[in-house]
């Protein structure tokens, strides 16, 4: 029978134990920890995700500060806002918003973010010292995929783990991630040739192309784990997950799997910033 890795029932035992640390900063300090998140142009997706970031402070006991920029705003614009919040002492994280519109160049404003507040992830310089096993928050996706595995009990080691994609900010760095656990891993992506070869190898599936459903329920093997870090309109990842969901050893449902995951990584993250902070 395969174990549901449940991302929503783990969230919230998360977050019931962040309103505790929170309210012991709170004692401590007098002040609540601050995630600030910044949302560039009117797309409704990136508005609703950012909502419920907002919701997720709101319920640890957290503050969110929420800086709104218009569609027209300039990658110099945009260094200036962060520059302000890197600056402020009262906020302890800092979220710029995935994806920002096409005249800015976001790799330069997620540079922009100081490492200490970088709780999403983001920066190069936080990759790379995660990468070399150094302090750094890592991205909030696959660090929420990886306290899912964790949790659950799934052996990562000497496991072949294959992610399917490579962005990043979840592909990249979650490859870094199970290899740190000593998974042997393949990155694949959607120009792979024989892309059906290497999933079919998968002791450990990771689904990050960003494509509804591209990975093929007949190409997994039997007692593989399926973690579907996609989510597209009508309810579906990047996996075909019918079909294969009684093949497979673990599965992350979709939705309920590993979005639930992200966000509390992200707060988690701020309410560790805060306490390495000490506000």
């Amino acid at each position: 029978m395969s174990i549901v890795l449940d991302g929503k029932k783990l969230a919230k035992n998360i977050e019931a134990d962040l309103v505790g640390r929170v309210s012991r900063l709170k004692d401590k300090s007098g002040r609540s920890p601050v995630l600030a998140t910044i949302l560039v142009g009117e797309d409704p997706a990136s508005a609703t995700y950012v909502k419920m970031k907002g919701s997720a402070c709101s319920r640890v006991g957290m503050e969110s500060l929420k800086i709104k920029l218009d569609q027209q705003t300039t990658t110099d614009q945009l260094i200036k806002e962060i520059k302000k919040l890197n600056a402020n002492s009262d906020v302890q994280g800092i979220l710029l918003q995935h994806p920002v519109p096409d005249q800015i160049d976001e790799r330069v404003c997620f540079d922009a973010i100081d490492l200490a507040k970088d709780v999403d992830g983001v920066t190069c310089l936080g990759f790379g010292r995660m990468s070399m096993g150094e302090r750094a928050y890592g991205s909030a996706t696959p660090v929420g995929i990886m306290t899912l595995l964790n949790h659950y009990g799934i052996d990562l080691q000497g496991k072949h783990a294959v992610v399917v994609g490579r962005s990043p900010i979840l592909g990249k760095p979650m490859a870094m991630m199970l290899l740190a656990k000593n998974a042997t891993v393949t990155i694949c992506h959607s120009r792979t040739i024989s892309l059906e070869t290497y999933i079919g190898q998968a002791d450990i599936l990771v689904g990050a192309v960003g494509r509804p459903e591209f990975i093929r329920s007949k190409w997994i093997k039997d007692g593989a784990v399926i973690v579907d870090a996609g989510y597209h309109p009508g309810g579906v990842g990047d996996i075909e997950l019918s079909g294969v969901l009684e093949r497979s050893a673990a599965y992350t449902p979709v939705p309920g799997g590993v979005g639930p995951m992200t966000i509390a990584s992200l707060i988690s993250q701020t309410v560790q910033a805060a306490e390495q902070s000490c506000l």
